[in-house]
């Protein structure tokens, strides 16, 4: 976590193995995962976006995708953003028209980064019994493309080229789907 004279703060997670791209580089994934804590010992609760979506929603904004949360360095969009049962789901493209989009996309595609981490301010939080801050209200402001992740829990879902209705497209989505069972079935093992 990383604390700005704005107040703004930073949240890290890792993208993980699958990765999606398109028009550029389709990313999707987990910005947050809920009821983890992140290194830093904070745990985001399940809704604390919901008003910060809402608000944007009806003036019509965008969560921005940055890279390593510098304002100067846009790198593409999130064209989805929104909470489900795990976390705060993230699917975008990284703009390759963009000199910095096609350096992010070239270190995606070789593995070398692998991080997603929220900028936010805190609208509403308390402590735990623990001394961990449980985040209960955020204002997202954006989603970076990082190289350290505070929270490991939260994962890209797939990552590839834009047009998957290559040949092989469905052999892709084939693999992908084995691929996320597999990292199901590891993580069920290493809870027991």
């Amino acid at each position: 976590m990383d604390g700005l004279a704005s107040g703004l703060e930073h949240k890290f997670c890792r993208l993980g193995d699958e990765l999606s791209v398109t028009d550029g580089v389709l990313i999707e994934g987990y910005a947050s995962v809920f009821g983890a804590a992140d290194q830093g010992g904070d745990v985001v609760g399940q809704g604390a976006y919901a008003r910060s979506l809402e608000a944007m929603a009806a003036r019509c904004g965008r969560v921005k995708m940055l890279w390593q949360h510098d304002p100067a360095q846009p790198i593409g969009v999130w064209d989805e953003v929104r909470e489900d049962a795990r976390g705060l789901y993230v699917a975008g493209r990284v703009l390759t028209e963009v000199a910095r989009g096609r350096e992010a996309a070239a270190l995606l595609a070789a593995g070398a980064i692998d991080g997603l981490s929220i900028g936010y301010r805190t609208v509403k939080a308390q402590k735990d019994g623990k001394g961990r801050r449980l985040l209960q209200e955020l204002e997202l402001w954006e989603v970076s493309l990082v190289t350290f992740p505070m929270l490991p829990d939260a994962r890209v879902g797939a990552k590839g080229e834009a047009g998957t209705d290559s040949p092989g497209g469905q052999e892709d989505g084939l693999l992908r789907d084995v691929a996320a069972a597999l990292e199901a079935a590891r993580q069920g093992l290493a809870r027991e």
